[in-house]
């Protein structure tokens, strides 16, 4: 609270109310004026009170603590509000932008459904065609499984009967391979390769075969993984039958059915 208090002017002392004072003066006599100092003028004392201001307009703040509290409160209430509006003119902008990309996708899944429709019904015309199509694929299909396991054995055996060495002629000769059904045995010898197929060769000649010779021209021919000899037997008449096991590999294989790629 501040107070401003207005110091009163001093009258000054004028000659004629001097003279009146001092009584009859002598005639031709005057007394001299007294003045007092400037010292004499009250100063304001440094330290007095905080807030005293001389000279100036006097005001005093009677305003209650609690009414300042209360507009502070009110500001705070409406800075509050206008938050609360503003977070709810945001919820409602992306509701409506929501909403309007979901018109614009219900939309596009129309005309998508509409679309899926008309090609359903242009497809039905060609019903018949596509159940022709689907007979050659299974036809196709059904030929490249059933020649999967197609060797050529004709040149296979006449490779075999021209690595013969001389003196032998083939007797015989027994076959036994994989199906497009059934996986082909392999054997549990380490020291033997992968096989498709097994050939028997039986042959004979007047004198005692070169059973090692014979293994060695048999192993030279393409598709042959591995070679056994077996036994030589020797009859009434001095004919010697002797015979090989052949194992032959995935190479021989024709793949005649096979498409390309694949």
């Amino acid at each position: 609270m501040s107070i401003t208090i207005r110091r009163p002017v001093e009258p000054q002392d004028s000659p004629e109310s001097e003279e009146n004072a001092s009584g009859a003066n002598t005639p031709g006599q005057r007394k001299p004026i007294s003045k007092k100092p400037k010292s004499a003028l009250r100063q304001p004392q440094a330290g007095a009170g905080e807030g005293l201001v001389v000279g100036g307009d006097p005001r005093v703040d009677l305003l209650p603590p609690e009414v300042r509290s209360a507009r502070r409160n009110a500001r705070t209430r409406r800075g509050f509000a206008w938050g609360v509006l503003a977070v709810f003119l945001v919820v409602v902008m992306a509701s409506g932008g929501a909403f309007g990309l979901n018109i614009v996708a219900q939309g596009q899944l129309l005309v998508a459904q509409a679309r899926t429709n008309e090609l359903l019904s242009e497809q039905q015309k060609y019903t018949e065609v596509r159940n022709i199509q689907n007979q050659v694929d299974v036809a196709v299909a059904a030929k490249q499984v059933g020649a999967s396991t197609e060797v050529a054995w004709q040149p296979f055996i006449a490779a075999v009967g021209s690595a013969e060495p001389p003196g032998l002629r083939m007797k015989s000769v027994t076959i036994d391979s994989a199906s497009p059904i059934a996986v082909y045995q392999q054997s549990t010898d380490p020291l033997q390769g992968p096989r498709i197929a097994t050939v028997t060769v039986v042959a004979l000649s007047n004198t005692f075969p070169d059973v090692p010779g014979w293994l060695r021209a048999v192993l030279q021919v393409r598709g042959v993984v591995d070679a056994t000899a077996g036994t030589v037997n020797r009859d009434d008449g001095g004919v010697y039958t002797s015979s090989i096991t052949i194992h032959v590999g995935e190479s021989l294989f024709t793949k005649r059915f096979e498409t390309k790629g694949q």
